[in-house]
C-alpha cells in the first residue's frame, strides 16, 4: 500500500493539481478532476459540499487524515490547503492506490 503523502508530493511535482475549494468545485463541475483530496480537519461545510459534488459526478474522494495545515505542508505550500483536485497524476500512483 502506497503512502498518501508521498503520492501527493509526486502528483504535485510531476502532474497537474488545482488548490482551493472554489477551484476544486469548478473542476468537479466540468469533470476535469480525476480525484479530489480533502483534509479531514477542514471546514465541515466545505468538506461536505465537495463530498456531495464528488458523489454526484462520480469522482473519487480521498480523505487526508490530517488538518488543512498538515495538508498544506504535505503539498509544500506555506499556507493551509483544505482541498485539492488531481487533474493529472503525473508519475504518481494516487489514482490506483487505496487509502
Amino acid at each position: 500500500m502506497s503512502d498518501l503523502t508521498n503520492d501527493l508530493r509526486l502528483a504535485i511535482d510531476t502532474g497537474k493539481v488545482s488548490f482551493g475549494h472554489r477551484s476544486v468545485a469548478r473542476t468537479i463541475s466540468t469533470s476535469t478532476a480525476q480525484a479530489v483530496v480533502v483534509a479531514s480537519g477542514g471546514k465541515k461545510s466545505i468538506v461536505d459540499d465537495i463530498a456531495h459534488m464528488c458523489g454526484i459526478a462520480g469522482i473519487r474522494l480521498i480523505r487526508f487524515k490530517g488538518n488543512s495545515l498538515e495538508l498544506g505542508a504535505t503539498c509544500g505550500r506555506p499556507y493551509s490547503v483544505n482541498s485539492l483536485a488531481i487533474l493529472d497524476a503525473g508519475n504518481s500512483q494516487i489514482l490506483n492506490s487505496e487509502y
